[in-house]
């Protein structure tokens, strides 16, 4: 590795702790609410409608929720409201409490991820019979990050845990989107699509919500336990069909979905349901903020930088194969990027959204690292450029890597130990190439979770 990329790594470091930064979930909560006397203050937006809840008229606060990010929310929530948090109930990432002991007030759970176990099973029951004990006089406080849909698993009556392990494994290896795989989720649970709402009524509920989603759907991140949900059990169903796996699905599940469409089982409450009158549910970080934060960092090191987009999508290895595309043409001047890129080297592009990956092989890796390495192939040979993938939350797949750096020499970097690029790209194998390389990007939990970044630095910084 030459010393260009060795300053670039340096630098894509140093941005990726500014985005991150960014949206640390405990600043965010506190951007969003505060505590004035006895009035708790809801700021939708910086600068948009405040919602005051007079916390004299209340008996009890009562916290829930989940998610990667749920450790320093509780956090938050419990420095807020003192000694008017009355008690909670979340649940974390296994691993994800290590160096992060919660508020006494709020029980934090530690469940499995991204397949659920019984542990969530158990804790969401909990959290269940917590809530079927708020009255109107009680206020409610949800707090959702990405991971929550695996980590507050209730399935319906009549699918075990081991029916929706199962299901979440063949979705995960199938390369459906998560609106497709979240549209299943909702309609073989009792707390998703909306469904929180109903066991915490008559009580008002304010949501608090870390979007892992691209485009920050709110009936999408977590499966949206707190929101109107806008899939149907056709939805769903259409879903297993379109990836051809309804055969693969346990039978459970299958006579779950297909009661519901005759109308033998309820729908998810819809827009529109009364049970929402009640609910304020408000976005207090996402990509968005993570990719705006790594551009003001490129610019302070030096580099023009544009951010392209935060709605990357699409099968990772031939994203990996437009960034690099995107990368070739600001080294050779085709572009005509604002304010013209191509002219005005060293130049940083910045992307954020979320990629899937269909499963060929029995490899180990994760989507993002699966970008970088298609990547890495597609930039064989290319001088001064780097490309970085990373996943916000610090695990990309079943992984302790957060993603990958590639460059123009780590195929023949690799091909000197011995290691065919394209092979371990066709096993989904890009874990076993990175690691050997020292090329994995390792991050350790972040506590955060705002979907994926994608980096990529060209010319001599």
């Amino acid at each position: 590795m030459n010393e260009v990329i060795r300053t670039m790594r340096q630098h894509a470091w140093h941005i990726i702790r500014a985005a991150l930064r960014a949206v640390d979930p405990a600043i965010a909560v506190q951007r969003h609410l505060c505590l004035e006397g006895d009035k708790l203050l809801l700021h939708e937006a910086p600068d948009g409608e405040v919602h005051v809840y007079d916390l004299r008229q209340f008996d009890r606060v009562i916290v829930v929720g989940g998610g990667k990010a749920a450790t320093p929310m509780a956090q938050a929530i419990a420095a807020i409201l003192g000694r008017r948090l009355t008690h909670g109930l979340v649940i974390v990432k296994r691993g994800y409490l290590e160096h992060n002991i919660g508020p006494k007030a709020i029980e934090l759970v530690e469940a499995g991820h991204p397949v659920p176990d019984q542990a969530g099973i158990d804790a969401a029951q909990r959290m269940v019979e917590l809530l079927q004990q708020a009255t109107a006089r009680d206020l409610v406080i949800c707090l959702i990050s990405g991971g929550a849909s695996a980590l507050m698993t209730m399935p319906a009556p009549g699918i075990s845990l081991k029916d929706v392990q199962t299901l979440t494994r063949i979705l995960l290896a199938c390369g459906a989107t998560i609106r497709e795989i979240n549209a299943i989720r909702k309609h073989i649970s009792q707390l998703k699509g909306g469904q929180l709402v109903r066991w915490a009524a008559p009580a008002p509920v304010i949501s608090l919500i870390l979007s892992d989603v691209v485009g920050d759907p709110l009936d999408v991140i977590a499966s949206g336990p707190t929101v109107p949900d806008h899939t149907t059990f056709t939805d769903a169903w259409s879903v297993l069909e379109r990836y051809g796996i309804v055969d693969q699905v346990p039978q459970s599940i299958v006579a779950h979905i297909r009661a519901g469409m005759q109308g033998v089982i309820a729908e998810t409450p819809k827009p529109g349901d009364p049970i929402f009158a009640r609910v304020r549910n408000v976005i207090v970080g996402s990509n968005r903020a993570a990719a705006r934060a790594a551009v003001v960092a490129a610019r302070e090191l030096g580099y023009n930088t544009l951010l392209l987009s935060t709605f990357l999508e699409g099968e990772a290895r031939e994203v990996g194969k437009v960034l690099a595309g995107l990368a070739k043409g600001v080294a050779c001047g085709e572009t005509s990027f604002p304010p013209a890129l191509a002219l005005q080297l060293p130049a940083c592009l910045v992307l954020g959204g979320e990629t899937t990956v269909t499963l060929r092989g029995n490899g180990c890796g994760g989507r993002n690292q699966e970008m970088a390495l298609a990547a890495a192939i597609a930039l064989d040979g290319w001088s001064n450029v780097l490309v970085t993938c990373l996943a916000t939350d610090g695990n990309d797949g079943p992984t302790d890597a957060a993603g990958a750096f590639a460059d123009g020499g780590t195929v023949q970097r690799a091909a000197a130990l011995g290691l065919d690029a394209a092979d371990y790209l066709m096993r989904n194998d890009a874990y076993a190439f990175f690691a050997p390389l020292g090329d994995l990007l390792i991050t350790g939990p972040t506590h955060t979770n705002v979907n994926d970044l994608t980096i990529i630095l060209v010319g001599n910084p």
